[in-house]
């Protein structure tokens, strides 16, 4: 499998091309755990009011049980408290659930700020280097051999005025077997694909 071209100036933009979307994947994930962050502070307010709560309803409680264990008169003093109770816990219930709603829109808007330009790039990107790679790996297979096959290639994929400096005639050298026509067009699609003999 060949991934960068031999020639050096197409595989430095190639290798520029991937380390810049190395970059933009980079800077994106970054950007998605700093929003994540962000978001999730909003939670905090609901978290302080869970915990709040929560110790008010144990204060609550355990006022309730020391009033409730007095004779005759315990149960009737105690409900109120049981009701505070009640009402801290409930309280308690939704501030966990507003942290947590929180916490699920955090990753969902984290997760999307990374993925959509990491997509809409790759997208575009990847789908060229998956070509090249394809195009240059099956080439390679054929450049120690008989170069007819690029050749043939050359005279469909090259523009005319390529393939005239080859040779004034470049179908029939082909057909004719004219070595060094047929080399030079097969170079000529080697080249235009990033390779070499």
């Amino acid at each position: 499998m060949r991934l960068y071209a031999v020639a050096p100036a197409r595989c430095a933009r190639q290798v520029l091309g991937d380390l810049m979307l190395l970059a933009w994947i980079t800077g994106w994930a970054w950007a998605g755990r700093e929003t994540h962050d962000a978001t999730l502070t909003l939670g905090r307010p609901g978290r302080t009011t869970a915990s709040a709560a929560d110790e008010m309803a144990g204060r609550f409680q355990d006022v309730e049980g020391r009033i409730g264990g007095i004779p005759g008169v315990g149960d009737d003093l105690a409900a109120p408290f049981r009701g505070a109770a009640d009402a801290a816990e409930s309280l308690a219930a939704a501030g966990r659930a507003q942290a947590e709603t929180v916490a699920d829109i955090a990753l969902l808007v984290g997760i999307a700020v990374f993925l959509i330009p990491v997509l809409l790039v790759a997208v575009l990107y990847v789908p060229f280097r998956v070509r090249f790679i394809r195009r240059a790996s099956a080439a390679r297979r054929f450049t120690g051999g008989d170069p007819q096959l690029l050749a043939l290639r050359a005279l469909a994929n090259q523009p005319l005025r390529a393939l005239t400096r080859v040779s004034d005639d470049p179908v029939r050298a082909w057909r004719d077997g004219d070595p060094a026509a047929v080399r030079r067009l097969a170079d000529l699609e080697l080249r235009s694909l990033g390779l070499k003999r």
